[in-house]
């Protein structure tokens, strides 16, 4: 079993990290606030104004941790990794099937199988507690896109489908929210920039999910920008992005809802600048990221491999799952779900 390695998150301004023996040293306003064996970590994740000294990163190269940057409010800059890992093989039958488009609509379908599941398992959650003729209806037709993604398609229907149970799901996702949720509102998803406090969550919390599965496709040897749902574009993670879709419904749009239903988000720790934009302050974008390491650490039960591991492992589980698909080890790629 993989050992479940910790990512670092620095978000205070003009932090420097450096390199201290085996270990990252943190100064801050010119002390040395930690340090921290590098062995233990997985990533490290700067916010902003952080920099590194440079054998800081050829130490983390050496040692297979990965270093990302991101702007103050979360978007995705560049990231560093060591010399390419894994079986050329491998990266070689992953473009051959990516250029495959009946081979693409096998994965992408396993992918939107994993997550319109998964959709349906949040929302059938909801409507035991709070039942709502909506989200039954939801629910019914979120169940019609799975029986259509049973049989085999083309690529561009499989993305169709897709993109009808995203509306479907977003489309009933404030009935998620329960009575605490205050001043909270949602009509719908909206991005770069978030105009909404929800939509300022789920962003962030898709891009903290995003880095994860990059680095559990690279660790498995494959390469993260070329994927079978998502079309190829220049500096997008395809492939991540395709495994993200099984991961996003459970993790982060739970963990989302479940902080706003238990009154630990408040609408003043948000700011609206002049273009619209919603910004989280640099509070609660801590809690948040203490709140995701601490459900990376919970332990769940695989569904297809019937082993508890911690939540943090499951993409790098399914990352192999997906190198052995490809390989031919296995017939299908068995996407992750809940009940």
């Amino acid at each position: 079993m993989k050992q479940y390695l910790n990512t670092l998150y620095i978000t205070t301004p003009e932090s420097y990290l450096f390199k201290d023996g085996e270990c990252v040293a943190i100064k801050q306003e010119g002390q040395v606030k930690g340090k921290i064996p590098v062995h233990t970590l997985g990533s490290l994740v700067l916010f902003g104004q952080v920099s590194c000294s440079p054998f800081l990163l050829g130490h983390c190269a050496e040692n297979g941790v990965t270093v990302s940057w991101l702007t103050e409010t979360g978007r995705f800059l560049a990231a560093m990794n060591g010399p390419v890992s894994g079986n050329v093989l491998l990266r070689r039958e992953q473009y051959r099937q990516a250029d495959d488009s009946e081979a693409s609509a096998k994965l992408a379908r396993t992918f939107c199988i994993g997550k319109i599941f998964n959709c349906r398992t949040i929302l059938r959650r909801t409507a035991r507690e709070r039942p709502h003729p909506e989200l039954e209806q939801a629910c019914k037709r979120l169940t019609q896109s799975l029986a259509r993604l049973k049989q085999p398609l083309l690529l561009d229907t499989v993305r169709g489908i897709e993109g009808e149970a995203a509306n479907t799901y977003f489309s009933v996702f404030r009935h998620l929210l329960g009575e605490k949720s205050g001043t909270f509102a949602f009509h719908g998803r909206n991005r770069r920039p978030p105009r909404d406090e929800i939509n300022c969550l789920l962003s962030f919390g898709y891009t903290l999910l995003a880095h994860d599965i990059r680095s559990a496709l690279e660790t498995a040897g494959l390469d993260p920008a070329v994927g079978f749902l998502h079309r190829d574009r220049p500096g997008r993670p395809g492939l991540a992005l395709d495994m993200m879709e099984e991961f996003r419904p459970y993790l982060v749009d739970r963990l989302v809802c479940t902080l706003i239903n238990r009154g630990q988000i408040r609408s003043e720790q948000f700011r609206k600048t002049e273009s619209g934009a919603v910004l989280m302050s640099d509070d609660l974008r801590r809690e948040i990221l203490l709140a995701w390491q601490n459900r990376k650490k919970e332990t769940v039960m695989h569904p297809f491999l019937k082993e508890k591991m911690p939540v943090g492992l499951l993409w790098h589980m399914q990352a192999r799952l997906l190198a052995r698909t490809l390989r031919g080890d296995q017939s299908e790629y068995p996407p992750f779900t809940v009940r």
